[in-house]
């Protein structure tokens, strides 16, 4: 008996530990694809059963901090608080598409899926038309 509850204790535990770690809300270290460097925090949440995000915070390294080239409400508005990615659905392990992400230095929106693909380590990858026409870039938890 104790053997049984001590396997179903091991069981539980990893079975927790293994949704933890697909799990991709939370703060992201932003590091631009163009010029390596980090330029915010972006916080990835769940609301209303699909995936969103916005920028909780300007980095030094951050050259806007207004959407200038954004179109509708988010024109000239301050980047921090903004949303930068919504409607995003699980689409397999670790994975969720379907949803849209916005380039604030061209005021652009692109269809969206991203990959956890490490406990700490998210590809993001924005496109047009079909994932192979697009970027990638990669986002770090902060610990």
């Amino acid at each position: 008996m104790k053997k049984l509850i001590g396997s179903i204790t091991l069981l539980f535990a990893f079975a927790l530990t293994s949704y933890a770690q697909s799990d991709p809300t939370g703060i992201w270290k932003n590091i631009d694809d163009e010029d390596g460097k980090v330029k915010s925090h972006i916080e990835v949440y769940s609301e209303d059963g699909v995936l969103k995000a916005k920028v909780a915070k300007l980095l030094d390294n951050a050259t806007l901090t207004v959407c200038n080239k954004c179109k509708g409400e988010k024109k000239g508005k301050p980047l921090v608080g903004m949303e930068i990615m919504w409607d995003l659905t699980p689409d397999g392990d670790n994975q969720w598409s379907g949803g849209i992400i916005m380039d604030p230095k061209k005021g652009k929106e692109y269809k969206c899926k991203i990959e956890l693909v490490e406990e700490n380590k998210l590809k993001v990858r924005g496109y047009v038309g079909f994932p192979t026409f697009g970027r990638t870039q990669y986002w770090y938890r902060l610990e």
